[in-house]
């Protein structure tokens, strides 16, 4: 598809309407009763062309930041180098207002910008066409000058004016052209592709907190991230960026697509698992050390490293075991019990949902596993046997005081004869009282 000219195009009440907040509205025509141009910019625009709702709007002004420090009394100066001014709205939240420039020198990270340019200038500079619209909620005009309406009508991500250049200027482009394809499920315009494979090998560019930053982005905003991260690799850009899982099977990144979106209703507890688990997922299969090096590597918390290292090691210790467990018509107590100690009482909730992602994925992609029922199934059994049978050291009749009255001398053989006690009560519980531990202990003591 050919660029469209460059001229402005007015749109008037366009259906759906455009209606920013009236806090954003508020803060325009404040800046524009002071006679400075003001217009709503971005993602915003572009979500509510699409009758998508969208918290955070920004603004594009004449005004230079120390006007608009001026005329606003509560600012924080998010970006100031690059004329970004951030103002508290009557709302209570803080919408970025910035002044109108263009790109004087880029490195593909950072840019050095000049101010006093118009409208239609600020909007070149723009990454997508679908990005590059503004808003004025003082004249209901849509200023569309790069066809951003027709690529919306069109389901297409297109790089505004030259593709190659507008990689380049900035690196983190590419990524962000394959989110919001898979976001809006769009096609991404052929030169634009073109552009986002040459720029490829460029990506090390980008320093490794964009790049996961986008990588979390994608998880959170795109129900089917499988695809964005299909593009990830068909590009070249998930070799470049993280090479670890250019090999990891298909199914554990559809695996994500399993896992819904956390949405603004979501309980805090609920909404932070099913992120974590839409994170870990393919970096299940490079085993515990592997999943939390690579995280680790992309500057991921340290929560997060470990929850991914834990799931790493329970699906490598007990992936294929739960699958066998889940189908069979009576599962064993003792067997679902051993699992249930390895991983953890307080794991074993999340594991199991993690492991029906993959479950899920696999049974689209015609590969045997478990069915939901027997997931479901499997899940209520393991919760049940977490929380009332005893599985853990802790669980025990007996510790290691008791031992050492009973003339077991500290050290190793007391860790080791604890944990064959476990052992033994995993098999059988009913030996969990403390005077039958004390007499198999001292039976093992002897035997040791």
């Amino acid at each position: 598809m050919a660029d469209h000219p460059g001229g402005s195009r007015v749109r008037r009440m366009m259906v759906p309407a455009v209606r920013p907040p009236v806090a954003v509205c508020d803060i325009a025509s404040r800046l524009e009763g002071a006679g400075y141009e003001t217009w709503c910019v971005g993602g915003a625009v572009r979500d509510a062309l699409l009758g998508a709702a969208d918290l955070d709007w920004d603004l594009a002004t004449a005004a230079t930041p120390d006007v608009v420090r001026q005329l606003f009394s509560r600012t924080v100066p998010v970006g100031i180098e690059h004329g970004t001014i951030g103002v508290f709205g009557r709302d209570g939240r803080l919408h970025e207002v910035t002044t109108f420039r263009a790109d004087v020198e880029t490195d593909g990270r950072h840019a050095v910008v000049k101010f006093g340019v118009s409208l239609d200038e600020d909007l070149a500079r723009r990454d997508f066409t679908i990005n590059a619209m503004a808003w004025s909620p003082s004249r209901n005009e849509l200023r569309d000058p790069f066809g951003g309406q027709d690529d919306l009508r069109a389901c297409l991500v297109r790089a505004v004016g030259d593709a190659p250049r507008r990689m380049a200027e900035d690196r983190l482009r590419a990524l962000r052209a394959i989110r919001f394809a898979a976001r809006f499920e769009f096609v991404i315009d052929a030169a634009t592709w073109a552009a986002i494979v040459e720029s490829a090998p460029a990506l090390t560019r980008l320093s490794v907190e964009r790049v996961f930053q986008e990588w979390m982005k994608t998880l959170e905003q795109v129900r089917c991230a499988s695809t964005a991260f299909d593009r990830w690799r068909t590009s070249g850009a998930l070799e470049v960026l993280v090479p670890g899982l250019q090999s990891v099977p298909p199914e554990f990144f559809t695996a994500i697509d399993h896992v819904p979106l956390a949405s603004r209703s979501s309980r805090p507890e609920r909404a932070s698992l099913r992120s974590l688990i839409r994170l870990v997922l393919p970096f299940m299969p490079l085993g515990e050390a592997g999943a939390r090096s690579a995280l680790a590597a992309l500057r991921a918390s340290n929560s997060e490293a470990a929850f991914a290292s834990a799931m790493a090691a329970a699906w490598g210790s007990s992936g294929v075991e739960l699958a066998r467990l889940a189908s069979a018509p009576v599962a064993s107590a003792t067997a679902l019990r051993h699992v249930v100690a390895r991983i953890g009482r307080l794991r074993v909730h999340g594991t199991v949902r993690t492991f029906a992602a993959v479950w899920a994925a696999r049974r689209a992609a015609g590969l045997p596993a478990p069915t939901q029922h027997e997931t479901i199934r499997l899940s209520r059994r393991l919760l049940r046997i977490a929380f009332t049978d005893p599985v853990a050291l802790s669980d025990l009749a007996v510790g290691g005081d008791d031992l050492r009255e009973a003339g077991i001398r500290p050290g190793p053989q007391l860790g080791r004869i604890l944990h064959q006690l476990l052992h033994r009560v995993l098999d059988d519980p009913m030996l969990n009282t403390r005077a039958q531990l004390l007499t198999l202990a001292r039976s093992l003591a002897e035997e040791n």
